[in-house]
């Protein structure tokens, strides 16, 4: 009788159609200063209580800067004295989300945040927009699944080109992108750029200049990266928008709102995994706490590991869809040969370009669009010879001298971190 009725059961449920939530389209929105959504209750009443409360900076290098985000918890701390807030700087110039949704762990959620602003509307400009759900979204339901309770603000900031766009009173392909992820999980949102447009249009503002001009603001020198008034303005908006979001604050339980995703292939399973050493072979070395790179990347990267001999190699396995390299370009970097489920690449990745007459933090691509549930294995070879340093002689003074200094010379290949959508297999 049990087992008929098992039977019975599992024929019941092979006749009911399996629901699936149609996945979205992309469509312009409308540019609003701020969109409270669900607000930001949570943070709110912790600041209003006097407990001790976290914020997290997500973003590229104008939250990187000493601008926005530092002038940010300075407001909080003069507006909400009986509290205690830390801050927790969670930027990197020249990265997207992307990388954030890699790094969102190590970089902001291990502290503990109890808010979390996101700025990537700018360096995501040129994603489409399904890379930009996938990442942003797993930076969302990454952080929720972490604390429920931790509260979540998209920021978007203005670059050179946005104006046309809003001016029409719509966003950027980049914040409407973001926009529509916001309304599906009812995160607020505050648009920094709709108020450097208008103070443009009303002729209060340069968006780009070297020299200041009588009675206007300065936003800007390179169309990005505001000077100190331009990070005035972006606090200013950024402070009216709390407040208006605390007259009508209501603590929010955020679990429920993970049962629903907006796309089915989003990246929530995005994770950092530290090299070990039984992944190295050849002349690999873990720098030391004192050294000069280690010192300045270690903060964001974690131990760094350095090989020089060709032939050294990084081999990993992973169950998963994706993986890459989170590693350094520099002078010196060298070329790597890719090698994924036996089947190398045709030519050598070089670990070098064009902004090379410095060491930054970069990302290497190494497999992607696998089948996620077969395991997969990668190994990252240095090639013998140097890349061409060409790309960079243009930012040189004497480049055909220069070239062939030390700091020019090597195949140095830099690395920490395993990015992977998935999971390591030992």
């Amino acid at each position: 009788m049990k087992s008929a009725l098992a039977t019975l059961a599992l024929c019941f449920v092979a006749l009911v159609p399996t629901v699936t939530t149609a996945e979205p389209a992309y469509h312009v929105v409308q540019a609003e200063l701020v969109k409270p959504r669900d607000g930001l209750g949570n943070v709110l009443a912790k600041l209003e209580a006097g407990q001790t409360v976290r914020v997290a900076y997500l973003g590229g290098s104008i939250t990187a800067a000493n601008g926005w985000r530092v002038k940010t918890t300075a407001w909080l701390k003069q507006k909400y004295p009986q509290a205690t807030i830390e801050e927790i700087h969670a930027a990197i110039g020249g990265t997207g989300s992307d990388l954030g949704v890699f790094r969102l762990e190590r970089d902001a959620l291990r502290h503990k945040p109890d808010l979390l602003f996101v700025e990537f509307a700018v360096n995501d400009g040129g994603a489409p927009p399904d890379r930009i759900w996938k990442a942003m979204e797993g930076i969302v339901r990454q952080t929720w699944a972490a604390n429920p309770k931790t509260d979540i603000c998209f920021v978007y900031t203005f670059r050179v080109n946005y104006e046309e766009p809003l001016r029409k009173g719509e966003c950027p392909q980049a914040a409407s992108a973001m926009e529509l992820l916001a309304d599906h999980y009812g995160i607020p949102s505050v648009n920094f750029a709709k108020k450097i447009v208008e103070l443009e249009s009303d002729g209060k503002l340069i968006f780009q200049s070297d020299e200041p001009e009588d009675g206007k603001i300065q936003f800007s020198k390179d169309g990005v990266h505001p000077f100190d008034a331009g990070h005035e303005i972006y606090t200013e908006v950024l402070a009216d928008a709390i407040e208006q979001m605390a007259a009508n604050a209501h603590p929010v339980d955020h679990r429920a709102k993970l049962k629903d995703s907006f796309i089915s292939d989003h990246w929530q399973a995005a994770k950092m995994v530290p090299i070990s050493s039984d992944m190295l072979s050849g002349d690999w070395k873990a720098l030391a706490e004192d050294s000069t790179l280690q010192k300045r990347f270690g903060n964001r990267m974690g131990q760094i590991y350095e090989a020089a001999e060709p032939g050294s190699k990084l081999t990993f396995r992973f169950k998963g869809s994706s993986a890459k390299l989170y590693d350094l370009l520099g002078p010196d970097g060298g070329q790597v040969v890719i090698t994924v489920d036996g089947k190398p690449r045709e030519k050598p990745v070089p670990r070098f370009d064009s902004y090379c007459t410095y060491h930054r933090i970069a990302t290497l691509s190494l497999a992607g669009d696998l089948d996620p549930e077969k395991v997969h294995e990668v190994t990252i070879e240095i090639h013998p010879d140097q890349p061409d340093r060409q790309p960079v002689a243009f930012r040189l003074k004497n480049p055909e001298e220069e070239l062939k200094t030390p700091k020019y010379q090597g195949t140095n290949v830099r690395a920490s971190q395993i990015l992977v959508l998935g999971d390591i297999v030992p």
